[in-house]
């Protein structure tokens, strides 16, 4: 019996077509090249079926709502498939990609999140080659969790980060290696995959958690941004220097930390290097952060960092709770330096 992949498709650049305007999604339109394509009708490839979002979205109006859409379709319909693809905006997608990690707890099917840098009506389009092959490793079964295959590459969904905004290799992930690579052969690292879980809980994503990003700078004014702590903020994703390293000429950014934390907000220290950890207090610019109530993000991307605060607040945690957990790894979405 064929495997049969349910295809979500959310909208993004993959299924576009030109306007007066510019690139925008057609509703209908990939169904039908999809139905055209003889590739997805050939012998070897799994059954396949299309749910089309309504509307179709820019990745970059995708917020927490359209999580929970996407997140509630896989339960609903995980019964009757062996695996998913989600096509969807490269803009946002490694967001969407550690939302889900997050959100499909006990994961026991691939969900293999893909899109193109070109529409795939165009020539020379990357669609083609991203979504069949997709396709095949939802199907595959060999790694039950949330990917993201781009460029010949599959990578762990809250691992992966957009790397380029016009070369077909958009996305890297750059503290794990590739899930799988696809040449001649797909060629998986088994020794990477997470195990496949015995039972999905699906966890919506609360949509009203005020959480922020602020990117270190030289000469940031930090008192600019005191506004934004107030009582209402429940997280911020702190992206650092180096490993977790902080201006000190005006020693303005703790109080803004000591305040935030005293609310109950919880602060997750991220690198701006593309690779490496945050280790806070290894230099003596980062462990004031770690005295003023701020947790290490590790080698988190900030797209998963995001993402994990969004999920650990609608579990309705504590704070305290919520801290523990910002440096655990739950989704393999992290490794502490000693391990």
């Amino acid at each position: 019996m064929k495997k049969r992949v349910c295809i979500l498709y959310t909208g993004g650049t993959i299924g576009m077509v030109a306007t007066d305007h510019g690139y925008a999604p057609l509703q209908g339109h990939l169904q039908r090249v999809l139905n055209a394509m003889p590739e997805l009708r050939a012998p070897d490839m799994p059954a396949w079926d299309i749910v089309e979002f309504d509307p179709l979205l820019d990745s970059s109006d995708i917020t927490a709502v359209e999580w929970n859409q996407m997140g509630a379709s896989i339960r609903d319909h995980y019964g009757s498939y062996d695996g998913f693809v989600v096509l969807h905006g490269t803009d946002t997608m490694a967001y969407t990609a550690s939302a889900l990690a997050f959100m499909l707890e006990g994961l026991g099917k691939p969900v293999v999140l893909t899109g193109s840098q070109i529409p795939i009506g165009q020539l020379r389009s990357d669609a083609r080659d991203n979504l069949i092959n997709a396709i095949l490793i939802a199907a595959d079964g060999v790694c039950p969790e949330v990917s993201l295959y781009f460029g010949g590459r599959l990578l762990r969904g809250c691992r992966a980060t957009k790397i380029s905004s016009d070369e077909l290799w958009a996305f890297d992930s750059p503290n794990c290696p590739p899930l799988a690579t696809a040449g001649i052969s797909l060629r998986y690292n088994v020794g990477l995959i997470r195990p496949a879980g015995r039972e999905l809980r699906f966890h919506p994503c609360r949509t009203d958690v005020p959480i922020a990003v602020l990117k270190i700078f030289p000469g940031i004014q930090f008192r600019l941004f005191e506004g934004i702590v107030t009582e209402s903020l429940r997280g911020m994703v702190l992206e650092s220097f180096g490993a977790g390293n902080i201006p000190q000429y005006d020693h303005s950014l703790l109080p803004v930390v000591r305040k935030a934390a005293a609310h109950g907000a919880v602060i997750a220290v991220c690198t701006q290097c593309l690779r490496g950890s945050v280790q806070l207090g290894v230099y003596e610019t980062s462990a004031p952060l770690q005295a003023a109530g701020a947790v290490s993000g590790y080698d988190m991307t900030v797209e998963a960092a995001v993402a994990k605060l969004y999920h650990l607040f609608s579990l309705g945690l504590e704070s305290a709770a919520i801290r523990m957990a910002m440096e655990t790894d739950l989704r393999g979405e992290l490794t502490r330096p000693q391990e």
